[in-house]
């Protein structure tokens, strides 16, 4: 596959979404599993879209991206600053016959897919940040977002947001509340285009999607566990009433965070849980 060749010119045009490229990139199997490719000029958000229209009947396979969102959002209801041109802005509907409490765990699927994805294409020293933020020299490169409805037994509607900075100039990224950083600067000279990264991206999760119906969570942990940025550290997890110290031991076979506590070991599910490192924060306040 042909990445292309960017420079880290803030100036620099970007290169527009095109769908037949993306197409023309993604290996037969994930091309046949496309059931509609839509590229959107302007979008509230990318994962909102196909909520809506997983609601209405859209086809398991359908395949979203934008060239900027006017409302985009990460974990937590936080906003996802979304330039226009500036990042990747992709999610993907996937529909399974199981209940969604049985889903939740594909936040780290995706994660691990997608840093290996930027792994492949050169990005030396990525971390994931439970559950699924990618993170290089602490700063955040991009991220998911995962929506799931459905009936209480099943089928579920799935539907997986990733967003990932590829060329954001500085005042771009004025609104965002936390260091970031960008493929530009992360690759140098040349950098991926964001048609092959989408293809690249579409290709991982389908192939995820698809295993992930067979097998469950259990194959992907070791490639989730290579990218652990948080391992061995003392953390708090913020809760909405309280928070909790402690060590992260790693992740357990359901995807919940392991932590060392004053208390012996807890585990938490994503859910509203915030992590952040001990240095993060300044006496007994939080930074």
């Amino acid at each position: 596959m042909t990445l292309g060749s960017r420079s880290h010119d803030p100036d620099a045009s970007p290169e527009p979404l095109d769908p037949e490229r993306i197409l023309a990139a993604l290996s037969p199997g994930a091309r046949g599993a496309i059931a509609r490719l839509e590229i959107h000029t302007e979008i509230d958000s990318t994962n909102r879209y196909l909520m809506r229209e997983a609601a209405t009947g859209a086809s398991c396979g359908t395949l979203c991206l934008a060239e900027c969102q006017t409302a985009g959002r990460g974990r937590l209801g936080r906003p996802w600053i979304s330039p226009f041109g500036a990042s990747l802005y992709l999610s993907m509907l996937w529909r399974y016959s199981a209940p969604p409490a049985a889903l939740g765990g594909f936040s780290l699927v995706a994660g691990a897919v997608v840093a290996d994805v930027l792994r492949r294409i050169g990005v030396e020293g990525l971390a994931l940040k439970w559950p699924n933020d990618l993170i290089w020299g602490r700063r955040k490169l991009g991220g998911m977002l995962l929506e799931v409805a459905g009936e209480a037994r099943g089928p579920s509607a799935l539907v997986v947001g990733v967003g990932i900075n590829v060329r954001m100039a500085p005042d771009q990224g004025i609104g965002i509340d936390q260091p970031w950083v960008d493929l530009a600067e992360v690759l140098g000279h040349p950098t991926v285009g964001r048609n092959a990264l989408a293809a690249l991206v579409a290709d991982a999760l389908i192939d995820a999607f698809q295993r992930f119906g067979r097998e469950g969570l259990t194959p992907f942990l070791a490639l989730w566990a290579e990218f652990d940025a948080f391992r061995g550290e003392s953390v708090r997890i913020l809760l909405p009433d309280r928070e909790i110290r402690g060590r992260v031991l790693g992740i357990a076979s359901d995807g919940a965070l392991r932590l060392d506590t004053a208390d012996g070991e807890m585990q938490f599910h994503a859910g509203e849980v915030s992590l952040r490192r001990e240095a993060e924060f300044g006496g007994e306040g939080e930074r």
